[in-house]
């Protein structure tokens, strides 16, 4: 598989590469990340190989990930509509104006048109939800978003870093007003992050939302620096969110990776990258480059083809531990099959079913 396989992306037309490139590297203003030439290259490299999904935000590097993209392609309107450009609203660049962020309607109408004009642009492929205001009615933000879909301005909408129920109301109030729906969600998700899977991930696949997890190697974690052989003598690039994973678990799950790396000859990290892609409703996996050579890594992540067997034994390693009501999942056959298989799944009857004479009240 390549980048030029596309998906599309959940329950529309729109088609994406396996891989979406994530800029919030693009820009060293924050005294880290990738140069203006770099990144230029970065999105040169990610095109020539196929990729046309690339996403940014209206506040990476104070706006100017948004300016380096389209400086380098917002001009060229050939090249610009290949692409599938997505940024995202939410996040408040200005100190001091409540109204500067959020998703309210005044807020996400001025991100766009800020967001147009650093993309050189005068449409967004993709507009995100970046993270829940909870402050806001999420009825006002689909409003809004469709006012800006129907003007031309925006394409499809998605959502991210936003609880499974309140991306389900705003759908089925979406689609009961007959407005543009999300048919993108972006969510942390890997190996090591699996707890979207009681809510999110389900939630997903029943309205038919497309997956794009970012994060897929835990801020590096999953790099393959990391291993209990060198314990203690690499100083994580992100600090504390590296160190608060760097434990046996971690270890245990890198020890695998290594295995299952050698026997694809191949690396941890871009058999991580396959977990991911493997992952039900996963649709295109954001990876974050902030040189040509990790770019070129990561994309080899595409042929690496994990067996059932080797989804299974890492499955096993981080299975998460679900709360209530997807802890009692595993007793509700015993109570709704009558002692049947449904779809390949078989109990015995329940202690409260009757048995053979016995009176139904």
């Amino acid at each position: 598989m390549s980048l030029d396989h596309y998906i599309t992306l959940g329950r529309s037309g729109l088609r994406v590469s396996p891989f979406c490139l994530g800029a919030m590297t693009f820009g060293e203003d924050l005294g880290w990340g990738s140069s203006v030439e770099e990144s230029q290259q970065i999105i040169d490299r990610f095109i020539d190989c196929g990729g046309n999904f690339i996403d940014t935000a209206n506040f990476y590097t104070r706006g100017h990930s948004e300016k380096i993209i389209g400086d380098h392609v917002g001009r060229h309107s050939a090249r610009r509509d290949r692409l599938v450009i997505a940024t995202k609203f939410s996040g408040n660049l200005y100190p001091g104006d409540p109204n500067g962020g959020g998703s309210g309607r005044k807020s996400i109408i001025a991100a766009c048109e800020n967001s147009l004009r650093r993309l050189q642009t005068d449409y967004i492929d993709l507009y995100w939800l970046h993270n829940w205001d909870m402050h806001t009615p999420i009825e006002e933000t689909m409003a809004a978003l469709e006012d800006l879909v129907r003007a031309g301005k925006v394409r499809y909408i998605g959502v991210s870093d936003t609880p499974a129920w309140k991306i389900a109301e705003a759908n089925v109030t979406a689609r009961f007003r007959g407005w543009s729906a999300f048919v993108g969600l972006q969510i942390e998700y890997s190996l090591l992050e699996r707890t979207v899977e009681q809510e999110l991930v389900p939630m997903a696949l029943e309205l038919g939302v497309g997956i794009t997890p970012w994060s897929p190697l835990k801020s590096g974690v999953l790099s393959g620096k990391y291993t209990r052989h060198n314990a203690g003598q690499i100083k994580p690039d992100r600090g504390f969110i590296a160190d608060t994973f760097l434990s046996e678990k971690t270890y245990a799950l890198v020890d695998e990776l290594d295995i299952i790396a050698k026997a694809h000859e191949s690396t941890i990290a871009r058999v991580a990258l396959a977990w991911v892609q493997a992952q039900p409703g996963v649709a295109s996996t954001i990876i974050g480059a902030r040189r040509i050579a990790q770019l070129e890594d990561n994309l080899k992540a595409l042929d690496v083809k994990l067996s059932a067997e080797e989804l299974g034994r890492l499955d096993a390693l981080t299975k998460p531990t679900f709360g209530f009501p997807q802890n009692m999942q595993t007793l509700f056959p015993a109570l709704h099959n009558g002692g049947t298989s449904v779809n390949g799944v078989y109990a015995p009857p329940s202690p409260f079913a009757v048995e053979k004479g016995d009176k139904i009240y």
